[in-house]
């Protein structure tokens, strides 16, 4: 078979949590235990950073990427979603795997992924580990998928565990509480190992103490550091960028210096190529794409709204099913012009639910190019189109 029929085969054939929701989910580790074994894929051979929490897996794990390049590493990581490319789930120094990789492994292994019935999350993850290992890098860099304790990606036993933060998300199979979701993610803290934490929230910390001292590992927690710089104009990412700085520092490695940390930060596109966390598009008009898709995602977009100079905002909205909009859009600013659109897969809300969620009449296009296009008719060069509610718009809008 040819990469696309593997791509293919891997996209459609398997179920993705992305595409489905929660019928995709498979918590537990002993299908990955199985494969892994069954492949004996040598573990204990990679320096591993697992990075889970709410928001800012994906931009914090970018940003450890970068600087450890920078400090003459060979990095590989692990992050999901993809935006455009199944490939940009799985980089080596920011060169997406090789098809040729993907394709061996899948006709090596196809009957296997068969009988064991894996998600498509467990075979992306255990595709990267294999590529890690065969590939000999320096560290590798693996984003949690969905919550931690149970999640495919916990069989790993990491040198740093880092927690970027806790908010409501996935509350159907986490929790319904900060408390639960805590507790979940705290689930990838391993024995003797060191754990980061990057903000406080006076509602969760005590269960990372514990959770800390119940495997006899270190923690930190980034804002006690009192780091005052300012790394970024996005408000958000100075966060995750002082977190992502703090892990790096606690690998004790002599090549990370001020030096390779703040080219690490200059260099992050080039490293990492980080897309969706306020992205601009285009500066005429200026069109900003960013990944937010629940209520802490959007109160960061609130606050970076309030620093950014525009004449009319206009904002394009999607979402998959089950989201709260009324309560995501009640951070937007109040005199913002509204677009809705919808995403073409399983779980993209559609809009007879939009209608239902909002309770009044809307401004909806199903197909989100030709609703750009209007919307763009509708700018002056004074303008913001901020395009925002989830990962999967990229590909259709962009």
């Amino acid at each position: 078979m040819d990469y696309k029929n593997i791509e293919d085969w891997i996209l459609s054939r398997l179920p993705s949590y992305q595409a489905i929701g929660k019928r995709a989910y498979n918590p537990g580790l002993s299908n990955v235990i199985k494969f892994t074994s069954a492949l004996e894929l040598s573990l204990d051979s990679l320096n591993l950073i697992h990075v889970g929490g709410t928001n800012g897996k994906g931009s914090t794990s970018a940003y450890i990427s970068s600087i450890l390049q920078e400090s003459k590493y060979k990095v590989g990581i692990f992050t999901s979603p993809h935006f455009y490319d199944f490939r940009e789930r799985i980089k080596i120094n920011n060169e997406k795997i090789k098809k040729s990789f993907i394709v061996n492994f899948i006709e090596d292994n196809k009957s296997l992924i068969e009988k064991l019935e894996l998600s498509f999350f467990e075979l992306s993850f255990c595709i990267s580990l294999a590529y890690f290992i065969k590939s000999k890098v320096d560290y590798s860099i693996i984003e949690v998928g969905l919550g931690g304790r149970l999640d495919a990606t916990n069989i790993i036993k990491p040198l740093i565990s880092v927690i970027t933060n806790i908010s409501y998300d996935h509350t159907d199979i986490l929790g319904n509480t900060l408390e639960m979701i805590a507790n979940e993610k705290a689930g990838i803290f391993k024995q003797n190992s060191k754990i980061i934490i990057g903000e406080r929230n006076d509602v969760v910390d005590e269960i990372f103490v514990k959770k800390a001292e119940e495997v006899s590992s270190s923690i930190t927690f980034v804002p006690d550091l009192k780091d005052h710089n300012s790394y970024s104009s996005v408000n958000y990412l100075n966060t995750n960028i002082k977190t992502a700085i703090q892990t790096c520092k606690s690998l004790n490695l002599k090549s990370v210096n001020d030096d390779t940390i703040l080219a690490g930060i200059s260099n992050i596109n080039k490293n990492s190529l980080l897309i969706g966390r306020w992205t601009t598009i285009c500066n005429d008009p200026k069109i900003v794409f960013d990944a937010a898709h629940n209520l802490a995602g959007f109160e960061s977009i609130s606050s970076q709204l309030k620093k950014t100079k525009y004449n009319q905002l206009h904002i394009i909205l999607a979402f998959i099913k089950g989201k709260n909009i009324n309560e995501l859009i009640s951070k937007l600013p109040p005199n913002s012009n509204i677009y809705f659109t919808s995403i073409n897969m399983e779980r993209g809300m559609d809009y007879s639910e939009i209608i239902q969620n909002v309770g009044r009449s809307i401004i909806f296009d199903e197909n989100p190019k030709r609703l750009l296009d209007t919307v763009k008719g509708r700018c002056s060069d004074q303008d913001i189109i901020l395009i925002t509610g989830s990962n999967f718009i990229a590909k259709s809008i962009l």
